[in-house]
């Protein structure tokens, strides 16, 4: 394959899954991340609504609630100064399949996402994503091409931002607790149910380790789905990793036709660390940018 190609559908797909309305508030490092780092949130336990009529109000007994309130929930979550990871990406459509494509990924907290990619030992396309623009090289064919989150919203009507897509990568929870949401406890899982804009959110909290091990997100007027999960957690920086994500997506064309999107993101390597490992991002005055 291309690099034009391979590293368009690295950055579009993974742009492509993350692309589901407002991200969760970012929090800040702070000095005891054993704090910062854990999302604390409680399920009340569900209970049926009990009609009476007000004149048998004296002769109707209400049997006590007698279930289990859902115990506190904390979820796990990795915060970090600076991140590198070695990765392989692999996609599949039904136009489109390659498989582990390597990918070296830098990030800075709440502001950069730096991508190189690689082939028979060359770099063949850089890319830098910031919370204003995306802007990827294309060393082979000497182009490049930048989009906006608006552009990109437009065209595939999803509202994208960085913040959530910083999320998915690092595997924290993408969207805020909110009030309305709730725990249930579901096999080996505690499931936080969400409604946010038009999705319906299921967040698959493990119960043996408190991480998000599945997310999977259905927009309520179309039907389309994605589902996000994580495996292979290791401990790096005091915190657990996932070290492989599987995303599929299943969406229908304008045409009414089903179509579907796997992809897998696998790290060999992942370091949080606070010093800055360097985001070398020039455009060469020969490069021709792409429209």
């Amino acid at each position: 394959m291309s690099s034009k190609i391979t590293v368009g559908l690295v950055a579009m797909s993974l742009i492509w899954f993350t692309a589901c309305h407002k991200p969760r508030s970012s929090k800040s490092t702070s000095q005891n991340p054993a704090k910062d780092t854990t999302l604390i949130t409680r399920g009340p336990a569900s209970r049926d609504s009990i009609k009476t009529d007000t004149a048998a109000v004296d002769t109707v007994a209400i049997a006590p609630d007698t279930r289990e309130p859902m115990p506190e929930v904390k979820v796990n979550e990795v915060d970090f100064d600076y991140l590198t990871a070695k990765s392989k990406f692999s996609f599949k459509s039904a136009k489109q399949d390659f498989d582990n494509t390597n990918v070296n990924i830098r990030m800075k907290k709440d502001s950069i996402i730096w991508l190189s990619v690689t082939g028979v030992g060359l770099e063949v396309a850089r890319g830098i994503i910031t919370r204003d623009s995306i802007v990827f090289m294309d060393k082979i064919h000497r182009d490049y091409f930048v989009f906006n989150y608006e552009q990109l919203s437009k065209q595939y009507n999803f509202d994208l931002n960085f913040d959530l897509l910083q999320s998915v990568i690092i595997g924290n929870m993408p969207f805020e607790m909110q009030e309305e949401g709730h725990f249930i406890k579901e096999n080996d899982f505690y499931v936080l149910k969400q409604l946010v804009d038009r999705l319906e959110v299921d967040n698959y909290v493990a119960e043996k380790n408190q991480k998000l091990s599945r997310l999977k997100a259905t927009e309520v007027p179309t039907q389309n789905t994605f589902t996000l999960d994580y495996e292979d957690f290791r401990e790096t920086g005091g915190f657990l990793f996932p070290f492989m994500s599987h995303i599929s997506l299943n969406v229908l064309s304008k045409e009414q036709q089903k179509l579907e999107t796997t992809m897998r993101l696998k790290h060999s390597k992942v370091e949080l660390v606070k010093q800055s490992p360097g985001f070398p991002f020039n455009v060469p005055s020969s490069y021709k940018r792409k429209r």
